[in-house]
């Protein structure tokens, strides 16, 4: 009989199913749950830029000066460059 409870014990912990294997589960469901979110954010943000880009034209200029260096018609385009940067400094 008591060769039977321990080894019911020795399974419950280490066996199919058992705690060690659940702790393991738990952790990884955690680690999972948390990279969901992260990505959830990221396509909010990025759902939020596509909306931003279809409806208005503020977004569209703006992402044109900052990644493309355009400029709209009419303007004067003034580029500053410091000093320490031409000498090497």
């Amino acid at each position: 009989m008591a060769i039977l409870i321990v080894w019911a014990l020795f399974q419950q912990q280490f066996g199919d199913g058992g705690r060690k294997e659940l702790k393991a589960k738990q952790l990884l469901l955690e680690s999972q749950q948390v990279e969901i979110e992260q990505l959830k954010q990221r396509n909010e943000q990025l759902a939020a830029e596509v909306s931003s880009l279809k409806t208005g034209l503020d977004a569209i200029e703006e992402r044109a000066r900052s990644e493309l260096g355009m400029i709209k018609e009419g303007e004067t385009f003034i580029q500053v460059i410091n000093q320490s940067d031409q000498d090497g400094n």
